[in-house]
């Protein structure tokens, strides 16, 4: 695998890794489906935008969710500005565990926060950019999902992307 330095338009790194405090994970992108979603991701990951942010939600048997560099769930950004548009293929479902999508707070309203599933979630079907899976360290993502949270699904101790890296 080679390291990615520099985007150009033809810029479509297969993989991120996603170093985080309990182990790494490895995400490939589905770019044929999500191009600007893909895009927006891999280029957060590559200016070390989700570097020492925390998975900021957490739901045993359902999801983590992190992306926000406030920390708060209500940060962040996109590369295009504040939101762009949802990417919905009606081939990619909510269908079990380790599916990547993007978090939003309605229709077209996707930054930089994302998720990672635990479970199937079909209810999430058309609703969020579905726009890769993990493809190493679904043990990790898992352990994560079982750390203790509080009444608002919060970690009691913070779970870190200490870094991520693209590569081909």
């Amino acid at each position: 695998m080679s390291v990615v330095a520099d985007p150009s338009g033809s810029w479509r790194p297969a993989f991120v890794d996603m170093i985080t405090s309990m182990g790494d994970v490895q995400v490939e992108l589905y770019w044929d489906h999500a191009p600007i979603t893909c895009k927006n991701f891999a280029e957060l990951c590559r200016r070390g935008y989700y570097n020492s942010t925390i998975f900021h939600r957490i739901i045993s048997d359902f999801m983590i969710q992190g992306g926000d560099p406030t920390g708060t769930g209500r940060g962040g950004a996109s590369i295009y500005g504040k939101y762009f548009p949802d990417e919905i293929h009606p081939q990619l479902k909510h269908s079990g565990a380790g599916i990547l999508a993007m978090a939003n707070a309605g229709k077209d309203t996707n930054g930089s926060q994302f998720y990672i599933i635990t479970a199937p979630t079909q209810w999430l079907d058309g609703k969020h950019t579905i726009f890769g899976r993990i493809r190493s360290g679904m043990n990790v993502v898992k352990r994560i999902s079982n750390v203790e949270t509080d009444s608002s699904d919060r970690p009691v101790d913070d779970v870190r992307i200490i870094s991520t890296h693209v590569t081909e």
